[in-house]
């Protein structure tokens, strides 16, 4: 349900997000979430107006070494408070299941990171973390003979790793 031209409604659409979410978010999962896998808003006004907010202050930035999250300031809060009655009910119930039924793969998509590059001799460095705002919680670099290895474990890691960290931890833990 995109609400074309209107830019007020759309700001208190991208804070009632932030809210909703409950997390630090960065732009691709905003993106992502506001225009591709649904229809709240087009993907350029998504990305004018998260600057637009940061710039006026109802979102801020957060500091972290491998992406730029954004989370909503006190202000940005208290304009919600203030305005939210102004995004149809319709809208802001879509957008509370959406988030009820979708936040933990949105949160797992921006936490786990995984890359791989080519060696010297031929193998594949891959490198898989799970980041926390601050410092990663996990990370894990290995050797693999083949591209295609490298690729299919970047591909599960995503799906995996709450798992593997869960009994990585349990076993050097207990």
């Amino acid at each position: 349900m995109q609400i074309k031209g209107e830019t007020s409604i759309n700001k208190l659409i991208l804070l009632f997000v932030f809210d909703k979410m409950e997390i630090p978010l960065s732009e691709r999962t905003l993106i992502d979430m506001c225009t591709s896998s649904n229809d709240w808003m087009n993907y350029m006004d998504c990305i004018v107006l998260i600057h637009k907010l940061l710039s006026d202050g109802f979102i801020c930035e957060i500091p972290n070494k491998y992406d730029t999250l954004y989370t909503i300031t006190p202000e940005g809060r208290e304009s919600l408070a203030n305005f939210y009655i102004n995004i149809p009910l319709s809208l802001r119930e879509e957008i509370s299941r959406f988030v009820k039924q979708n936040s933990a793969k949105f949160r797992t998509r921006q936490d786990c990171k995984s890359d791989y590059s080519l060696n010297n001799d031929g193998t594949y460095t891959v490198l898989l973390r799970i980041l926390a705002p601050m410092q990663p919680m996990l990370e894990l670099k290995f050797v693999v003979p083949d591209r295609k290895t490298a690729h299919n474990i970047c591909k599960k890691w995503e799906d995996q790793a709450a798992e593997l960290y869960s009994a990585v931890y349990d076993t050097l833990i207990d």
